[in-house]
């Protein structure tokens, strides 16, 4: 009996894999039609026709279709609705529910094309346009793997989800945040989540390094430029203070390393960068500056944190050093203000995500799948923070360096695999195929 149940697992999988080569040139196609849609952030242009565009083609596979604006939320207006996608097709009996979510909103295509960002020119094995990889590429592998499942005509258990959601590239709070406080990403309703962000054919990304973000305010006292001794520079004031954090913080940041396995390696350790500095006369007037003494000087802070790091010790860092100044620095105060912070996550190896793709790269490419982390956050964060599911992970096509670079791009070989690998783990994961 179980010879039976293995030799029938054996060819479904074969099924799935020979039509999802066949379907080689309708992903193609796909992730042009995805491209095309300029679903720009900022500002949320052409939401609505990109979650059409998945809606309607899903719909025709017996998918059932929800299109969701997050009314209300951060983003959120007439001009620009927040419009989500999210699609739902029941199996044969009981069973789990695999959910696949990808961002369809882009950055801006920026300047240095050789191709129309556009356009989804394909050359040379690869589709280049903005969002290839970051992450149309990965959206329309896991459509094709959920179609060439359905007409194979495979039973499957329990059920599959794929949502196109909004706003990623700005925090995600009008997309999967916005659904999962409204049990989108919970149980019962879904076991199982992947998320096909770029990160590699071969690689499995568990989850994220925490980010703190803050803006420090130093404060001076206005005075005439030719007698500044008559006033209190907020910008000397700002230089005190990243003197203390490049001579302390810096130095002290470099020894902490994280046993999170993120990539690239220098992002095991602990990192802050300046994100903007600004002081002094407004920018952007193009006469000469008036002759002022600068009363205000704002600092904004990107703190990327790592897992053995409580955010309390983060905060407490940069407090710290700032009540130093104000104890020894006459004239020295400041305002802190915080603006954002998430906590690090990590899918624990042994998950059922985590061990049905690793089987499924180990069979389609003959490689051990690699696990990673990332240095920067994604809608992970509200798939464990808010819906509290946490057998989630990221795993798609495409190479995460050349997100928001000119001439991204997605390699049409890593979309077949990632296809076949997404294919089979659900089937997996529902509890259809059986090891």
């Amino acid at each position: 009996m179980a010879d039976d149940v293995t030799a029938k697992s054996d060819t479904s999988i074969e099924k799935v894999s020979r039509r999802i080569e066949e379907s080689r040139e309708e992903l193609i196609a796909l992730t042009q039609e995805l491209i095309r849609i300029p679903t720009v952030n900022p500002p949320g242009d052409a939401y609505r026709p990109c979650a059409e565009l998945v809606g309607e083609r899903l719909r025709k596979q017996g998918f059932s279709i929800e299109y969701l604006r997050a009314e209300g939320a951060l983003g959120d207006s007439d001009r620009y609705p927040r419009t989500n996608v999210v699609a739902r097709i029941e199996g044969e009996g009981p069973g789990e529910t695999v959910h696949f979510n990808s961002h369809i909103d882009v950055v801006e295509a920026g300047k240095g094309w050789t191709f129309d960002p556009f356009e989804g020119t394909v050359a040379d094995g690869r589709v280049y346009g903005r969002g290839a990889c970051d992450m149309k590429g990965g959206l329309a592998a896991s459509i094709i793997a959920v179609e060439a499942l359905l007409r194979e005509g495979i039973p499957f258990r329990g059920a599959i989800e794929i949502s196109g959601t909004v706003d990623e590239e700005s925090g995600g709070y009008a997309g999967v945040a916005w659904l999962a406080e409204r049990g989108y990403f919970s149980k019962p309703r879904v076991d199982h989540v992947i998320i096909p962000e770029p990160l590699n054919v071969d690689r499995v990304c568990l989850g994220h390094r925490g980010v703190w973000w803050a803006e420090v305010e130093t404060l001076g006292r206005i005075a005439h430029g030719s007698m500044p001794f008559l006033g209190v520079s907020a910008i000397r004031n700002m230089g005190l203070f990243l003197d203390l954090i490049e001579r302390e913080l810096y130095p002290e940041l470099d020894q902490r390393r994280t046993q999170m396995p993120v990539e690239p390696e220098g992002a095991r350790n602990s990192t802050l960068n300046f994100n903007s500095l600004h002081g002094g006369q407004a920018e952007g007037f193009d006469g000469l500056p008036s002759a002022c003494v600068a009363d205000s000087c704002r600092l904004v802070l990107d703190r990327r944190f790592l897992i053995e790091e409580p955010l309390e010790q983060v905060r407490g860092e940069i407090e710290g050093l700032l009540q130093r100044l104000r104890a020894e620095v006459p004239d020295f105060e400041y305002r802190l203000r915080e603006l954002w912070s998430v906590l690090p996550t990590m899918t624990d190896e042994d998950a059922p995500v985590v061990k049905a793709l690793d089987e499924e790269i180990r069979r389609v490419l003959g490689k051990e799948p690699q696990h990673i982390a990332s240095p920067g956050t994604y809608d992970q964060k509200h798939v464990a923070r808010i819906g509290h599911l946490h057998d989630c992970v990221a795993y798609g096509p495409g190479v995460l360096d050349l997100a928001h670079q000119p001439d991204e791009w997605v390699g049409i070989d890593d979309m077949v695999a990632s296809a076949k690998i997404m294919a089979a783990a659900t089937l997996r994961l529902t509890g259809t195929l059986r090891d």
